[in-house]
């Protein structure tokens, strides 16, 4: 269920392609929403509208905001032309989009062809947090064409996130492509594997960075996260014969055991899930670190499944640092969490020896 409340719109807090933020009063509080202009008609300071209050109501990561279902008293809206794919299906915000795989569309006839991913590498990841990082990272050690595939495993819109916004508008993505549910990429796609081949014959990518919008779900349990798509989306770069490389979670600042060195959730993903030898690759740690995390590495066996390789990452914070976007991962900043963002640094050093048709940096069993 949801809950929802009516409210009047007081002012616009900011507008980007696809979204505005708006400041409402909303039972005689001044609160924050979101429109999505393609699922609402135009809001402007004044209108009455109806709010989905349900993520705020329950403290949820929302980004402190409740999101515009519709104006209170709506004139209507008309279709535009093109596209007969549904999102967000048999939903009341169902929406039409143009696939790049059907028809109608211009890459019809390339993707209808696509086939294959021609050994290219793509970068998997779980959070939304990593992508900025390993684009920043990409760019400082190579001229590469670097396209973003979004899955529906947490924010379906696009828009929502201001750090694609921010690398498109600085040239570090060639294009972005929503796959599934998720919507508003510059290409639209059926499923992951379409997306990828879109990414690769559309896009004309020599990278391709995999991950979930913002807001990953986890409950604290093994299973129970969105995160294990990551397994099944290595599992299909390898069917379409991509090298496949899986970004590691690395954390030495999560106070939760579970996450600490390798998170549980890369470890559940890669002995579990994934059912195809996979690049892994780590940062160049201390001492103790890297200890800690070979022997998670032992117990897990990962060593005789999949390939590791190593990287010092050291000179890719100061790029991360210097970039002119604040990047955090669940509210720490670079300093505060130097390993995760050191493995995101090893994994685009990674790529980039890849793409070059170099070798990586192996890591062989003792």
């Amino acid at each position: 269920m949801i809950q929802s409340r009516r409210a009047r719109i007081i002012k616009e807090l900011f507008s980007r392609p696809g979204i505005k933020g708006f400041l409402a009063e909303v039972e005689g509080r001044e609160e924050k929403c979101i429109a999505y202009s393609a699922l609402t008609e135009d809001i402007l300071p004044g209108d009455q509208v109806l709010l989905n209050t349900t993520a705020m109501a329950l403290s949820l990561g929302s980004g402190g905001y409740h999101y515009i279902i519709s104006k209170v008293d709506p004139a209507g809206r008309e279709l535009a032309p093109g596209g007969h794919i549904m999102k967000l299906r048999y939903t009341p915000l169902q929406i039409k989009v143009l696939a790049v795989e059907e028809e109608d569309s211009p890459w019809h006839q390339t993707m209808a062809e696509a086939d294959s991913l021609e050994g290219i590498p793509v970068l998997v990841a779980t959070l939304h947090s990593m992508l900025a990082p390993i684009c920043v990272s990409l760019a400082a050690h190579a001229k590469l064409r670097v396209a973003y595939v979004m899955t529906d495993g947490a924010a379906l819109p696009m828009a929502f996130s201001q750090n694609v916004e921010w690398l498109k508008n600085k040239g570090l993505l060639v294009g972005t492509v929503t796959c599934g549910h998720a919507f508003g990429g510059d290409l639209e796609a059926v499923n992951i594997y379409s997306a990828m081949l879109a990414a690769r014959h559309v896009l004309k990518a020599d990278v391709i960075i995999v991950t979930m919008g913002p807001g990953i779900v986890g409950t604290g349990t093994k299973w129970g996260f969105t995160g294990v798509e990551q397994g099944d989306i290595l599992n299909a770069v390898d069917s379409l014969e991509g090298m496949p490389v899986a970004v590691p979670r690395v954390s030495f600042a999560d106070r939760r055991e579970r996450h600490r060195g390798i998170s549980h959730h890369s470890l559940t993903v890669l002995s579990r899930i994934c059912k195809v030898p996979v690049l892994v690759p780590l940062p160049l740690l201390n001492d103790p670190q890297s200890d800690y995390i070979m022997q998670q590495l032992r117990n897990t066996k990962l060593m005789e499944k999949h390939k590791i390789c190593m990287e010092d990452a050291n000179d890719c914070l100061p790029v991360m640092q210097n970039c002119g976007l604040k990047m955090t991962t669940m509210g720490r900043s670079i300093d505060e969490d130097r390993e995760f963002f050191l493995s995101l640094g090893a994994v685009a050093l990674t790529a980039v020896r890849l793409a070059q048709g170099k070798l990586p940096h192996y890591l062989l069993q003792a």
